[in-house]
């Protein structure tokens, strides 16, 4: 993509091991200020990892993480987390606190990032709640209490709650029936426009990429083998991402399992 300026993430050489396994092998990446990039690829293929050493939950081996052309895996600790504490996440099962009312889901990012407290940070709950097409009286109940959509559109105000710069969202239609997932996927582009947010996305779905994505990228063996706009993910004229979006069963992906 040629733009100009300096991309929000920007990810060079980034590799991570789990013994003998080489999940990430020199992943390269730009997410340009302002857009959603969806990663696609198989299970295994370390979607899920890139996510984690973006957020500091796994230290990768070696490479740079730049957000707004900082290395925050060599900032202190406290610039570091500052620097984390613009990302919102939403979880690709939820992840809510069954202990928590669903208020308190939501309130949670603003009471532990010290920007509302109290009553305050129950009004807020509650305008989000309703942003998500959620009334406020569901903050009332239980998690355990709502449907599997409804979980997903308390999980995506949770995320968007602190407003935060950049978004990331791991396979947030997995387990919606198709409607439900194309109604998370246009609560997840208004949200992410309203906002002004840079967002990532990773998913297996591909009518889900088309929607949420400016731009989408393969991951297979650890990088990247194709970028371009999410609108030419399905035409792409590369065999290995044709036959992944398309989902045949003969391929060079096929080939590679025989061996």
């Amino acid at each position: 993509m040629s733009a100009s300026g300096t991309p929000k993430i920007r990810i060079r050489g980034l590799r991570k091991a789990f013994g003998t396994k080489q999940v990430l092998d020199g992943v390269d990446l730009d997410v340009w200020p302002g857009t959603s990039m969806v990663v696609i690829g198989g299970s295994g293929t370390g979607k899920s990892v890139l996510l984690k050493c973006i957020l500091g939950l796994i230290e990768p081996d070696a490479g740079t993480i730049e957000i707004d052309g900082q290395n925050i895996l060599t900032l202190g600790t406290r610039a570091r987390n500052a620097a984390r504490g613009e990302i919102g996440m939403l979880f690709q099962n939820g992840a809510l606190f069954d202990s928590m009312t669903v208020r308190q889901n939501v309130a949670f990012g603003l009471v532990a990032k010290r920007l509302a407290s109290g009553a305050e940070a129950a009004r807020r709950a509650n305008g989000v709640l309703e942003q998500v097409g959620l009334s406020s009286s569901v903050g009332d109940l239980a998690p355990s209490e709502l449907s599997g959509g409804m979980q997903k559109r308390v999980a995506l105000a949770r995320a968007i709650a602190s407003e935060p710069a950049i978004m990331f969202f791991d396979e947030p239609t997995t387990g919606l029936d198709p409607i439900m997932g194309a109604v998370i996927d246009g609560l997840i582009v208004d949200c992410v426009k309203r906002l002004g947010s840079t967002a990532i996305a990773i998913t297996h779905d591909m009518a889900s990429t088309m929607r949420i994505g400016d731009r989408a990228a393969m991951l297979r063996h650890g990088r990247i083998i194709w970028e371009g706009p999410a609108a030419e993910v399905m035409s792409s004229g590369d065999p290995v991402v044709d036959q992944f979006t398309h989902g045949r069963r003969e391929g060079p992906i096929q080939m590679e399992l025989r061996r």
